[in-house]
């Protein structure tokens, strides 16, 4: 981009800020708001209440003590000194108005400091503000005591609302009964109370936040290092327990890194350093960033992303780990070019969850810091689209106005004070030259409402300890961190190619549609080389497709529990094409389960080992297929077991004398389920039961499928197939071990033992159920007797059918982990560089056909040490009873929050 064309795109900046400025002060002010839609000012008190965020208005005149620090910015110094005076004749901090300690902090005391820096720096340049004498700093420490009583809790945590005249609890005061706050709220205070204690000498600001920045980190989740969204002022215990990047905790992690970026103290860069390291490994999922569970970090709390985590691509330039931050703001930018907008939140397949947007600047601030790390010009090319879609669609006569609906262009009669705080000042500097500034902008850092404090308060009053208590709580690894702010001159070279060769796989992300893909077809077509892979062709036992999958950056990994993982690197790709293939062929994968299991949903079935000295009492859950006889429509199969020879049943059967008219066991692998069956009717079977081959896996720790076909025709398949785990294929294996004769039951639920033993002479005593005279008089051997109990005692999907509950069998369906891509599929993928992130994994074929989950729920914590473990007796349990309910409970509070938050 020319000179010429940012000098352009800067002044068309400067023109919208005087529209949104000049209205403001022209139709609002002394309000704190303009109403941009019916050009008047919005007064507390004189409007329909809008809940919470109402309480950032306190009659303060919030708008333009927020736009202070903007002006100079700008270079509109004579209209800061108007506005200075302005303040100091015109504004009261002492209104009966309660109002939010956390926005009162960034934006009016954030707002008068950053006010105040630019002042005394003008004055020292001798031409402009030589009247002032720190007037704006007073005003800053008189609303910081205002806001000092809110802390008066036993934990150190601030009360998230105060009133600016009664304080706390008084009667008058109409606040102080609240118990919960969010963890933003108590934990972004430190750089505005520190800077007023360096400016002032009044220490009690600094040590204030830092003892509630000190309460959060105590109370962190130690075994995640995650923090939750709301926590109890009072108590200390987490109240919502999922956690983001997003609402609700964004700029507590902005203020750890900036804190000591200012203040220059290790314990913080430590603190931020160890929270950055668990939300690399468990909330991002490039491109996305996903809210989990702080006490079950792999379960994802919800499938949407608020708007507010646009910073955070931003924040990881600061942090010099450019990559994530590239790809998060590709995606997010896609999804801008959709919608026009940032939807107040969008779903993992990037439809609006929320369409509102309040014109927030935090993708401006991300792109300015972006462009600032790689000096790539694409970055100047989205703020010009940023330009252009502010003035096309948010532009009216009288300011700008929010965004009702994205996808409506409605709009909402709003303007809030952080549209000019914040979107004008970062605009303005992507496109500004450092001549067109006329003062060093990188002598100061930004807070989160984008106000300018000076760094050399790093050295300015240094009363408070600098003690290093993070310590104390954690060991840390001094290897793994980075003590010092990287030097974005020398980050990498200054090559605008690798930005790209990062963005460019994702440009597709959000267009399902694909447009580029086609194209690429038709000219493979026109060339006469081959297409891309497409999933619906995928085998994973052919050779050239997992050589395709390589060239592409798809990864397949065979799970414990016999499914496929499929996970794409776009880095690993040959080239950029492939990668997009590879991204295209993943996306196939996802739709194509999705599609399959809303074709074929079929719950689970029962196998009960009817024969003696089991009568029906141990039952055993079992997948069911896709092909032959439905057996809740047809009549249940019974008959005697015996194992196929080859055991995997991929050839024709050696053995079929022995299977003629039994139900043949054959092992999971090395061909079809299709072509197991076949084989197996074929050699005169009445039935087939599919024995999972990997060692120790159940039903208690892997979720239950179904058998899918071969991708031909399975009318042919006349004979019920159902399929078993390790674990519980193992019973049945155990008992033709100890009884030679083993008879099953293969059903769609447990059968009513008295129904089983009709006919037969069998004591009453074991049709009435009664343990206790099972233990007494069941009339077989001691060691036959033992035997039975050992086997029956190592599975805990046995279940003992009571006569008047034939129905209540152990079914044991474990939840699926959503799709990070589309809600709507029980897959889930990821263009991911953490493998060992189970979230991000494409659950697909397996080699005995595509396995498609019985459940499309969010997923449990993956198996313990004691599922996993072989050696362990089944029959131990792994976990006591409190302490599963607990894990229960949990999951449900869990889950209520994720509906409340829905709603």
């Amino acid at each position: 981009m020319s000179r010429e064309e940012k000098q352009k795109l800067g002044n068309q900046v400067l023109e919208m800020f005087d529209h949104a400025y000049g209205n403001y002060m022209e139709h609002a002010y002394p309000a704190d708001e303009l109403m941009p839609l019916t050009c008047r000012g919005r007064v507390r008190g004189q409007e329909p209440s809008r809940g919470d965020v109402d309480d950032a208005l306190g009659k303060f005149s919030l708008t333009l003590i927020d736009s202070l620090d903007t002006l100079v910015v700008l270079n509109k110094t004579k209209e800061f000194e108007d506005a200075v005076r302005k303040v100091l004749r015109d504004v009261n901090l002492d209104n009966d108005v309660v109002v939010s300690v956390f926005e009162t902090n960034i934006r009016v005391l954030g707002g008068l400091l950053g006010g105040h820096s630019l002042a005394i720096m003008l004055k020292e340049k001798g031409e402009y503000m030589q009247w002032y004498n720190d007037e704006l700093l007073q005003m800053a420490k008189q609303l910081g005591y205002k806001l000092l009583p809110a802390f008066n809790t036993t934990s150190g945590l601030p009360y998230p609302r105060i009133n600016l005249k009664f304080g706390i609890r008084k009667p008058e005061a109409r606040t102080g009964t609240e118990t919960d706050t969010c963890t933003a709220c108590a934990g972004t205070l430190i750089l505005e109370f520190a800077a007023l204690s360096r400016f002032t000498g009044a220490t009690i600001f600094e040590e204030y936040a830092r003892k509630a920045l000190d309460f959060l980190w105590e109370k962190r989740q130690r075994s995640s290092n995650l923090v939750g969204v709301t926590i109890n002022i009072h108590t200390g215990d987490w109240v919502r327990k999922d956690s983001g990047v997003g609402a609700g905790i964004d700029s507590y992690y902005e203020y750890l890194l900036k804190a000591y970026v200012l203040l220059g103290d290790d314990s913080f860069l430590e603190r931020f350093n160890t929270h950055y390291d668990a939300i690399m490994r468990y909330i991002s999922q490039p491109p996305l960033l996903l809210d989990v569970h702080i006490h079950k970090p792999m379960l994802n709390a919800r499938t949407w992303m608020d708007a507010l985590l646009a910073f955070f691509p931003g924040l990881q330039v600061l942090k010099g780990d450019i990559r994530p931050a590239i790809e998060t703001h590709e995606m997010l930018y896609q999804v801008i070019k959709k919608h026009n907008f940032l939807p107040e939140a969008f779903t993992t397949d990037f439809r609006v969850h929320w369409a509102q947007h309040p014109l927030r600047p935090e993708f401006a601030e991300s792109t300015y810091f972006l462009y600032k790390a790689t000096g790539d010009p694409y970055y100047l090319e989205v703020g010009k689209t940023l330009i252009e879609n502010l003035n096309k669609y948010a532009r009216v006569p009288c300011g700008f106005a929010a965004m009702k609906d994205v996808r409506t262009g409605s709009h909402e009669d709003r303007m809030d004070s952080f549209f000019l705080a914040e979107m004008f000042k970062y605009l303005y500097l992507l496109f500004a030259d450092k001549e067109d500034i006329i003062f060093d902008i990188e002598d100061y850092i930004f807070t989160t409402e984008a106000h300018l404090l000076p760094l050399w308060l790093s050295t300015t009053n240094q009363r408070v300890s600098k003690k290093n208590t993070t310590s104390e709580y954690t060991e840390l690894d001094d290897s793994n961190f980075d003590w010092t702010c990287p030097n974005t001159q020398i980050l990498f070279p200054n090559d605008p190619l690798y930005a790209q060769s990062i963005r460019e796989p994702l440009k597709n992300v959000v267009d399902k549609s694909c447009p580029r893909g086609i194209i690429r077809v038709e000219e493979s077509l026109r060339s006469g080389a081959k297409p891309p892979l497409r999933a619906r062709d995928f085998m994973a036992t052919n050779p050239e497709h997992l050589e395709i999958l390589k060239k592409m950056g798809v990864s397949l990994i065979h799970l414990k529990d016999g499914r496929v993982q499929l996970v794409q690197h776009a880095i690993q790709a040959a080239s950029s094409i492939d990668a997009e293939d590879g991204l295209r062929f993943m996306q196939e994968m996802i739709e194509l389960s999705s599609q399959q299991q809303k074709e074929q949903q079929l719950p689970p079935r029962a196998v009960q080992i009817v024969s003696h000295p089991f009568f029906g009492r141990v039952v055993l859950t079992a997948g069911p297929a896709q092909f032959g006889p439905d057996l809740s429509k047809h009549k249940e199969t019974r008959g005697f077991v015996a194992s196929s020879k080859p055991y995997n049943g991929c050839s024709e059967l050696t053995n079929p004398e022995a299977v003629m008219g039994k139900i043949a066991l054959i092992q999971r692998g090395q061909c079809m389920f299709a072509e197991k069956a076949r084989n197996i009717q074929n050699a005169g079977a009445i039935g087939g039961i599919v024995i999972d081959d990997n060692e120790g896996s159940s039903s208690d720790t892997a979720p239950l499928f179904q058998m899918a076909g071969d991708g031909k025709d399975t009318d042919d398949i006349t004979i019920p197939m159902l399929f078993l785990f390790s674990k519980e294929g193992g019973i049945i294996l155990d008992a033709i071990r100890e009884y030679e004769e083993v008879e099953v039951l293969l059903s769609d639920k447990a059968k009513d033992r008295a129904a089983i033993l009709k006919g037969k002479m069998i004591p009453n005593y074991i049709i009435n159920s009664n343990p206790e005279m099972e233990n007494e008089e069941q009339p077989s051997s001691e060691n036959d007797s033992q035997s039975a109990e050992q086997i029956a005692s190592r599975s805990q999907e046995i279940d003992l059918v009571d006569q008047e509950s034939p129905e209540e069998s152990s079914v044991n369906s474990h939840p699926e982990a959503l799709s990070p891509v589309d809600t709507d599929s029980a897959a889930s993928v990821s263009s991911s560089e953490q493998d060992s992130n189970p979230m991000e994994n494409l659950e697909t074929t397996s080699l005995d056909g595509e396995c498609t989950d019985l459940d499309n729920q969010l997923q449990e914590q993956p198996e313990t040490e004691e599922d996993s473990n072989p050696n362990v007796s089944w029959g131990k349990k792994a976990q006591p009873i409190d302490s599963i309910l607990a894990d229960w409970n949990e999951d449900i509070e869990a889950f209520e929050m994720m509906d409340k938050d829905e709603l």
